[in-house]
């Protein structure tokens, strides 16, 4: 009965978890903290989603067990939106199924596709899931540079050539989390391209395809030959505001399909019905809520660049996503990405998310979450300011002592 479980043991403290209960003690001791650490969208919920999701909880035989694929209905619909919006035709039956969220999709992918000692190409940094969610059925992750698609690519033949035994699956994620970066057609056509050569399988993740500032993202899935070898994961809780309801998808290749099917049906059976149907609506219902919160998020960004610009902190400006991925301020470079978080909440009451949280690749980064109005963003900014200026002189102070010291000597 001594010692941790074995899965527990490969799963290290989460570290967000560390500025988590920070925010959680300051906030009960009346402080008032600027959250901008977890993606969680502050946007209400269309309200037709909500009326659907109301009117059908009425109804007296929709209590009961739903099905664990996911109803006909939004299948159909997730087959409709493909066409609508990548021109990919889908077989609802074959290629499709409703999942409890994409975070929740991709780790029962994992499960299904991976044993004990296989190796899987995961980019660096990335969402925790993208490794931990393999880390836990059992297999082993090699960590590929991904700050850009064009890095991960030109790393990927490095990682398969030297991974003992050969990789069995690469993992995706554009618009990427953290980064915020976007793939175009031409890096999944050699994704797909390098995948087939050295028998891969793809699992990708498109959870902010309709969070851009610039062209639409593409999906895999329009790439000639990726249903061969290619699932997309996908969620409704960016675009539609709907994180807490717990919907998502997995689309593609039929076999993976299949495999991820299997292992639902021992784990649960769908989501609740009427939050099935709500989503029907969602996808097949008026578009002008995510435009216009297409547009929020925009605004966000760019208050937020500009603001922290001109507060003494030069953010990167994203094309798509709800982040900024920013390396850590030039005034605190002696600090890890979590000791800076831990400094920014305590001293500034902002709330960001470890950059070091999403891989060895994250250290000296931070993720800002664009989930706060710009009266708050600009709020964040001012505290930033002050933060930046005091520990500026601490730091230029310490630089002079160290001077003076070499001098005297």
């Amino acid at each position: 009965m001594a010692g941790e479980f074995y899965k527990i043991r490969r799963l290290p403290p989460y570290v967000f978890e560390q500025v988590n209960r920070r925010k959680a003690a300051l906030r009960a001791n009346g402080a008032d903290i600027i959250d901008l650490g977890m993606g969680n969208p502050d946007l209400p919920t269309p309200k037709h989603i909500v009326d659907k999701l109301c009117e059908t909880a009425q109804k007296p035989d929709v209590n009961g067990y739903s099905a664990s694929r996911g109803i006909n209905g939004l299948r159909r619909s997730l087959v409709n939106y493909y066409k609508r919006r990548f021109d990919v035709t889908l077989d609802k039956d074959r290629e499709v199924i409703v999942t409890l969220g994409s975070k929740e999709g991709f780790a029962n992918l994992a499960q299904a596709i991976s044993a004990p000692g296989d190796v899987i190409l995961a980019p660096d940094p990335s969402y925790p899931l993208h490794s931990f969610g393999f880390i836990i059925a059992g297999a082993s992750i090699r960590g590929v540079p991904a700050q850009t698609p064009e890095q991960y690519l030109s790393n990927l033949d490095h990682a398969i050539r030297y991974s003992v035994p050969p990789p069995t699956a690469m993992v995706l994620c554009y618009p990427s989390n953290p980064t915020g970066a976007v793939a175009d057609l031409d890096f999944y056509r050699e994704a797909v391209k390098i995948a087939r050569k050295h028998e891969l399988w793809i699992l990708s993740d498109l959870a902010y395809n309709e969070i851009y500032f610039e062209d639409p993202p593409p999906s895999i899935l329009q790439v000639e030959g990726a249903r061969d070898i290619a699932v997309e994961t996908t969620t409704l809780s960016k675009t539609y505001s709907m994180a807490g309801w717990r919907i998502g998808f997995a689309a593609g290749n039929e076999r993976l399909i299949g495999a991820l099917g299997r292992v639902k049906s021992y784990l649960d059976y769908g989501a609740y019905t009427p939050i099935q149907v709500a989503a029907c609506a969602a996808l097949d219902g008026p578009q002008d809520c995510v435009a216009e919160a297409r547009e929020i998020y925009r605004a966000r960004r760019d208050t937020l660049v500009d603001s922290f610009r001109r507060a003494g902190w030069d953010v990167p400006k994203p094309t798509a996503s709800m982040f900024c991925w920013a390396p850590v301020p030039q005034q605190c470079k002696s600090m890890s990405s979590l000791e800076f978080s831990l400094a920014l909440i305590n001293e500034a009451g902002v709330a960001v998310a470890p950059g070091s949280g999403f891989g060895e690749r994250g250290e000296g980064y931070v993720r800002i979450a664009l989930v706060e109005n710009e009266q708050r963003i600009r709020q964040a900014a001012r505290n930033i300011k002050r933060f930046l200026q005091t520990h500026g002189k601490a730091a230029a102070d310490t630089e002079g002592s160290v001077l003076e010291g070499k001098e005297l000597s």
